[in-house]
């Protein structure tokens, strides 16, 4: 699929749908409460932080990105209003999806797409609720969205990592190998068998996943068949004083998404469509009103009886569920706290935060960050993994976040890979 600059990579776009849902079933204020702080920073303006002028020159020279380059090259702490973004906010507020789908931002998407999208595409809910997907690992329940999410693959390799002999000591490279292993049998198939109508249950099926887990060699990286064939998402988590816990991941896929942007009202527009398949029958075909396979993967712990423990969310792309399985490992089985866990050293399978990782034949290349333990690399290598190392607190790493509930108090943790984050309690 074209990733940019094609507005055949751009889905419909759900992502006010899911806020207005969520509200529906679950919010406690006026929306327009929810949404005000968005839209005053909109209209009054915010000061561009470092990482936004970073990553500015990719779309400078597109004609809708003037909100940030209107007077010159953007420097950190230039004020940046968006008055378009605004009036979007204010339609939803004032007027549900009926303001935002029907009004200023449907009508120009329609005209930009140019045949890609018809009316009746933007006029029902696009947010579905879904039974949530579950499996027992490492001593609790663990939960997460169903296909065409690729979040089976947490359940996946937690499940093949419970029954492993993991070291206790996380400094220990067999540690890092068994996750690792866990990872690549659980998804080494992803491109062939995610799609919107696959059965996760079906996934996560003991039958499917034990021959799997029975050729994890301690010793030994796997050599898995030859069939396989940036980052632009924020996760947040947030628990509340009666142990609500949501896990939420947004995207606009890589970056600033497609690099086509909604005239005037000058809303970038995310380019999802390149999970989409072009081999004509493969099951997640480029096909009208289909859902493309993605990588969000949020992430829910409940205990055996049903209590939440925690939400967990990362970005990174392919790597979501290898960071995600790293985090439980450490939380769930070793004890850590999640500040400890969040700030550790990992590993992630190459592309690193992309999307080619499951395209790569044969040894899945290992990235290891800068401050993980010492012994990995080496001891890594020695078990048939080619390593690269990576700076320390690297962004290839994802920025993850995780709150545990206790009985009497949450503790929660933000990535320090980011430049900017925070964990906030009040």
């Amino acid at each position: 699929m074209p990733a940019r600059g094609d507005i055949r990579s751009v889905t419909v776009p759900g992502c006010v749908d899911g806020w207005l849902a969520l509200h529906q079933r679950f919010g406690r204020l006026p929306m327009e409460k929810v949404l005000g702080p968005a839209r005053q920073y909109a209209t009054e303006g915010f000061p561009a932080s470092p990482t936004l002028v970073g990553a500015i020159p990719e779309v400078a020279g597109l004609p809708d990105a003037a909100d940030f380059v209107v007077r010159g090259p953007l420097r950190p702490g230039r004020i940046i209003r968006r008055p378009g973004v605004a009036r979007a906010l204010s339609a939803i507020a004032d007027s549900g999806r009926h303001g935002f789908y029907e009004g200023e931002f449907g009508e120009r998407l329609l005209r930009l797409g140019e045949g890609e999208f018809v009316p009746s595409d933007l006029a029902s809910p696009l947010a579905d609720w879904s039974p949530a997907l579950g499996a027992g690992a490492l001593g609790h329940r663990l939960w997460t969205v169903p296909p065409n999410s690729q979040g089976y693959l947490t359940l996946a390799s937690a499940w093949m990592a419970s029954d492993l002999d993991l070291p206790a000591d996380t400094d220990d490279p067999g540690w890092a190998h068994l996750l690792i292993e866990a990872s690549r049998q659980a998804a080494y198939d992803r491109l062939e068998v995610l799609h919107e109508g696959a059965d996760g249950e079906a996934l996560l099926a003991p039958s499917r996943l034990l021959p799997r887990q029975a050729a994890i060699d301690p010793a030994r990286a796997a050599v898995l068949p030859d069939r396989y064939r940036e980052g632009g998402t924020i996760a947040l988590t947030a628990v509340d004083r009666d142990r609500l816990g949501i896990a939420l991941v947004q995207s606009n896929a890589a970056g600033f998404g497609s690099h086509l942007i909604v005239p005037g009202v000058r809303i970038f527009l995310q380019n999802r469509g390149i999970g989409f398949s072009l081999e004509p029958g493969h099951p997640a075909e480029y096909r009208p009103g289909r859902r493309p396979p993605h990588t969000l993967s949020p992430a829910a712990v409940t205990t055996p009886d049903g209590t939440l423990a925690g939400v967990l969310g990362t970005m990174s792309g392919d790597s979501q569920p290898q960071i995600l399985l790293q985090l439980l490992a450490r939380w769930l089985h070793g004890g850590e706290s999640p500040g400890a866990a969040i700030a550790a050293g990992r590993w992630a399978l190459a592309a690193g935060g992309g999307f080619e990782t499951w395209r790569q034949r044969g040894v899945v290349r290992v990235l290891v960050e800068g401050h993980s333990p010492s012994s990995w690399p080496d001891g890594l290598a020695a078990r048939g993994h080619e390593v690269e190392e990576l700076a320390p607190f690297s962004h290839s790493f994802g920025h993850a976040h995780l709150i545990a509930v206790a009985d009497d108090h949450l503790a929660a943790a933000s990535d320090p890979r980011p430049r900017f984050g925070a964990a906030v309690g009040y």
